[in-house]
């Protein structure tokens, strides 16, 4: 873990916002997809790797009641934190390895941009999905987005692993519904492209 911990500390304390391929002026499709599997704003969400992501903004502005922000860059969470100034006491911030996160109290949506793909060794999946089954209530929504298979197979010095909507089912297995696919071309702030695969599953009663 603390190897990982070290480089995303170094990534976005070295790097302004504009320089991350993954930011996005306006968190689609998560936010439309969120909006509609939670119409009920009491529904608790949790942003993982959410990072300098404005996804906790807009969900705020929905009106949602405390959204959880977790990545495992303590840099991060405190950039996010101060730019939503009187805001961030609103939301919940996370410092944790998603590998091992332990949720107080578990969640209606689990939201994933960019985190899953990172996990090359099939030993860190299992853990990430241990943690999933662990954060989600029964009947609730996992979102998530990797890079698809005509996307990048490096990001950020990092290899990365590709999955289309067939791939992702199988490594969440028959306890979730794939309810929801779509593949999206991700332009970066200096204009690159990355494709990425988008995925809703509901995890069954």
């Amino acid at each position: 873990m603390s190897n990982r911990k070290e480089h995303w500390e170094a990534i976005y304390e070295s790097k302004p916002e504009d320089q991350l391929s993954w930011t996005q002026a306006h968190p689609s499709p998560s936010l439309e997809w969120i909006l509609e599997a939670l119409p009920d704003r009491s529904s608790r969400v949790i942003d993982v790797g959410g990072g300098l992501s404005n996804l906790v903004d807009h969900l705020l502005d929905a009106g949602y009641r405390r959204p959880a922000v977790l990545d495992i860059s303590g840099a991060a969470l405190r950039a996010a934190a101060k730019r939503l100034g009187d805001r961030a006491s609103f939301a919940e911030w996370i410092e944790a390895d998603i590998t091992t996160f332990h949720p107080h109290s578990p969640f209606s949506l689990w939201h994933d941009r960019a985190v899953f793909h990172f996990l090359t060794s099939r030993a860190d999946r299992e853990k990430y999905l241990a943690s999933v089954r662990r954060s989600l209530a029964g009947g609730g929504f996992l979102l998530m987005a990797t890079f698809s298979p005509a996307g990048p197979a490096q990001c950020s010095g990092l290899d990365v692993m590709r999955f289309d909507e067939a791939a992702l089912s199988r490594e969440l297995g028959e306890a979730y519904s794939l309810l929801r696919a779509e593949r999206r071309v991700h332009r970066t702030p200096w204009g690159a492209t990355q494709e990425f695969q988008h995925c809703l599953f509901q995890l069954r009663n």
